[in-house]
């Protein structure tokens, strides 16, 4: 099983260039009573924006998947949000743990309030591994679109400076995490937040940076 994922993503990737493949993301679903529907138009406004900018060929629907359930295997990208409590249970640690060993990736994305709760469940999946922050320097802010100072501020929140962590496996990045910054808000339509233009650009063009970044590491 290990690096499955890297195998069927490998094909995506030949399906993509002569476009007759689409791959297929997805947003997670938890348990503990966050929200993890949070931002409903956000994934697919981002697929919309990688599929024009990027000429990827995503379907423009992404898929709910639990996080413990065996179909995760098929989306090499999966999406987490919300604002309150997130509770992996054994078996849904034991899956997620395989997923991104398998070559899967896990971008995390803090809605408000989902720090505690998410620091806590990660170190479940991975107890002798730690967050570790990326410089503005790293590949994933460096791809179509450049962000010198690394991850962009969308919503000020706690108006805390914005951060973006990995985990990592054998120098692989599997997860990202990224906080105080609320890209998902910034991708949603313009009427939910009413984002000035030039922010939900930035957010979707960080977005679009990490979509990259996974199909490419």
């Amino acid at each position: 099983m290990k690096n499955w994922i890297l195998t069927i993503l490998f094909f995506i990737c030949l399906g993509l260039s002569g476009q007759e493949t689409t791959v297929k993301i997805a947003v997670l679903k938890y348990n503990g009573g966050g929200d993890w529907y949070a931002d409903p138009t956000a994934l697919p406004n981002l697929v919309s924006f990688c599929n024009n900018n990027l000429k990827t060929n995503i379907y423009p629907e992404p898929s709910t998947i639990e996080v413990g359930s065996q179909e995760i295997l098929n989306y090499p990208f999966v999406h987490l949000t919300g604002h309150g409590n997130v509770i992996f249970s054994d078996t849904d640690v034991r899956n997620l743990k395989r997923y991104l060993h398998a070559g899967g990736f896990l971008h995390i994305d803090d809605n408000y309030g989902l720090d505690e709760f998410i620091r806590r469940e990660m170190k479940k999946v991975f107890p002798d591994k730690d967050f570790i922050e990326l410089p503005p320097s790293h590949e994933i802010f460096n791809q179509k679109y450049i962000f010198q100072t690394g991850l962009p501020k969308i919503h000020e929140h706690d108006d805390k400076q914005p951060q973006a962590f990995g985990l990592f496996i054998d120098g692989r990045m599997v997860c990202l995490y990224t906080y105080e910054s609320d890209l998902g808000d910034g991708w949603e339509d313009p009427e939910v937040h009413g984002d000035p233009e030039p922010t939900r650009l930035k957010a979707l063009q960080m977005g679009a940076n990490i979509i990259s970044f996974v199909f490419n590491q």
